[in-house]
């Protein structure tokens, strides 16, 4: 609590209690447990400890813990209370590794409620990829290759190739064929049409409207994987660099990921 308040051997940005309650609340039913196994110190934690915490955990549930455990010992560690990190193994993504088409259980729970491959394309382009909603109503049809798996998007002046793995590339062809069957005779260049859309000759994207009303809980859900997706990734590499060339988003933007999964990280130099 001190390191977080910045009240440690290391200065940093202080936490405010609304950020630390969470953070601890993941804590808590580990460090009891550990406290009822007659563990007396953390210092008796090992690797063996800390996998048999995250085991049985998933999506969400686990990536909270394990970024929990990891921030705690490295912050215990940097403080001189524990000699060594028993947690710093963790994976705090999928512990499959890659590909990581599901950042959490959120994703897969919103898949089986959608029924509409567009409420599919749009949920899997933000929970994978970190598309947000405006850039999705501007992809064009020919930016998706399916043969060559990437899907292009302009970001301002730049053009940013996404990778699509197994089940982005499913998921795009799929409303690829529906897109193509339902409005054969369609002109509009753009990837996502709607029944007003697609045969609009002055080609309009489509409205907001239309993507929050194919997705359970609307775009607040789209939102939420978004920023899963860009926060499990800035928990696993804590490089602001690869955050902006993998999700094309600004510099201000990758720091505030990275302090958000790393809040030890944002120590100075010591007093």
């Amino acid at each position: 609590m001190k390191a977080l308040r910045s009240r440690g051997r290391h200065e940093g940005e202080a936490r405010g209690y609304d950020a630390i309650r969470p953070y601890l609340a993941s804590l808590q039913p580990v460090l009891t447990a550990w406290a009822e196994a007659a563990v007396l110190s953390l210092r008796e934690i090992t690797r063996h400890h800390v996998d048999a915490a995250v085991d049985g955990q998933s999506g969400r549930a686990r990536r909270q813990l394990a970024l929990g455990l990891r921030s705690l010992f490295r912050t215990l560690k940097r403080e001189r209370v524990v000699f060594r990190d028993p947690a710093q193994h963790l994976r705090v993504g999928s512990p499959t590794g890659i590909p990581k088409p599901v950042p959490s259980d959120l994703l897969a729970n919103a898949l089986r409620q959608t029924k509409t491959p567009l409420g599919r394309l749009i949920l899997v382009l933000a929970a994978v990829h970190a598309v947000p909603v405006h850039e999705l109503r501007t992809i064009l049809t020919c930016d998706l290759d399916l043969a060559r798996g990437t899907l292009v998007i302009c970001r301002g002046l730049r053009w940013h190739t996404l990778h699509l793995e197994e089940l982005t590339h499913q998921i795009a062809a799929d409303w690829l064929d529906y897109r193509h069957r339902r409005w054969p005779a369609s002109a509009n260049p753009r990837l996502i049409v709607s029944q007003r859309s697609a045969l609009d000759p002055d080609h309009p994207a489509v409205g907001k409207t239309l993507l929050r009303d194919n997705v359970p809980q609307g775009l607040t859900l789209v939102g939420r994987l978004r920023q899963d997706r860009i926060l499990t990734e800035a928990a696993e590499t804590a490089d602001p660099l690869r955050l902006m060339r993998l999700f094309g988003i600004t510099e201000k933007t990758a720091m505030h990921y990275v302090t958000t999964a790393h809040p030890e990280r944002t120590a100075k130099l010591p007093r």
